[in-house]
């Protein structure tokens, strides 16, 4: 791999044509000037030691010299040694399921504190990353402007409960808006939003806010947390005592959690959807994800380690210098015994 480290020092290329132009102008100008005096014969033997081409061979080393000095100046570097392409940093939104459904237990200790607890141990991996959170139920609210600060990140999620939002729901399409209008606008990083859910009460289009989403540029990716067989979701009832959500029938509500939707989200925001379990939510093998994708983007291998080769073209320069500057213009004794364009007296009879 070669580049140059200064391209603004190659705009004196520009100045060799200029340099060839006054040359030759002032040894036509020369030229002219000598012809006053007489024809090419008479000058030879009024001025013997003059040289043209000496002359031109003069220029051409000061051409040559100016051409090393230039390339030299702008600092020529040659690529030496591979290296893996290191990530840049992640613009992320987390969109958080605060309904009341996220308090079954058939994740533990809760969906809600589980996922919590994940987004807390993703926080702790994230580098040259920025973060915001989302958290939705029946509507979306910014929990957390975009931020590198992970301290207030930690702060701000575990305050997260369902009382932050009182009008119940699940919906994923407003949060996935919310998420796509806090991310930057411009900018060269990768950009994410990841829906965590248990996806049931589904009310708005979310596969309509992803696939959105993506004609912009940011993938969305879906946790289900919760069972298919569900868990009825405790409350706490005015009294003080505890129990479970029932309906007008006074039935135990059972939450389930819908996969096929966050499935659908997921592929429509070309993202990936993985389904949470008591031992692991996902959230962090998601993030790996995002990384891999990343740098399949920016390409797997880059030149990290350039040398310099300047010196080469600068000592080149001086020696050309060196050599223009001994050289004389006017022949030599000896150049002028050695002329084997001289005709013998024996050729002219």
């Amino acid at each position: 791999m070669f580049k140059f480290a200064y391209l603004v020092f190659l705009w004196g290329l520009l100045l060799l044509p200029v340099f060839g132009v006054l040359f030759w102008s002032r040894l036509n100008w020369k030229k002219k000037a000598i012809a006053r005096f007489g024809n090419d014969a008479l000058v030879n033997r009024l001025m013997p030691d003059r040289s043209n081409t000496r002359v031109k061979l003069k220029f051409f080393l000061m051409a040559l010299a100016w051409l090393a000095l230039v390339v030299g100046l702008a600092d020529p570097q040659i690529g030496s040694r591979y290296e893996e392409v290191k990530r840049k940093g992640v613009d992320l939104v987390i969109a958080l399921d605060v309904s009341n459904s996220m308090l079954a237990q058939d994740i533990r200790p809760s969906r809600l504190e589980r996922a919590k607890q994940a987004i807390v141990r993703l926080i702790d991996r994230l580098g040259d990353d920025r973060l915001a959170v989302v958290i939705f139920a029946g509507e979306a609210h910014l929990q957390l402007p975009f931020t590198a600060d992970y301290a207030a990140a930690r702060l701000f999620v575990s305050g997260v409960s369902t009382e932050n939002i009182t009008t119940q729901g699940t919906a994923v399409g407003a949060a996935i808006e919310l998420g796509v209008q806090s991310l930057p606008q411009s900018t060269q990083r990768n950009r994410a939003i990841i829906v965590i859910s248990d996806g049931e009460n589904h009310e708005d289009d979310a596969r309509e806010a992803a696939r959105l989403a993506r004609e912009k540029g940011i993938y969305v990716h879906a946790i289900g947390i919760g069972s298919e067989n569900g868990a009825p979701i405790p409350i706490t009832f005015e009294s003080g005592s505890k129990g479970y959500l029932t309906d007008e029938s006074g039935t135990t509500v059972i939450s389930r959690m819908n996969p096929s939707i966050l499935a659908e989200v997921a592929r429509e925001g070309g993202g990936k959807f993985i389904q949470a379990s008591n031992s692991d939510v996902g959230l962090e093998l998601l993030f790996d994800h995002i990384n891999s994708m990343q740098k399949a983007e920016l390409g797997s291998k880059a030149f990290t380690d350039y040398e310099d080769r300047f010196q080469y073209f600068l000592g080149f320069a001086l020696l050309v210098m060196l050599i223009e500057l001994l050289l004389p213009e006017r022949r030599s004794a000896f150049s002028k015994r050695v002329d084997l364009f001289q005709k013998t007296k024996e050729q002219e009879a």
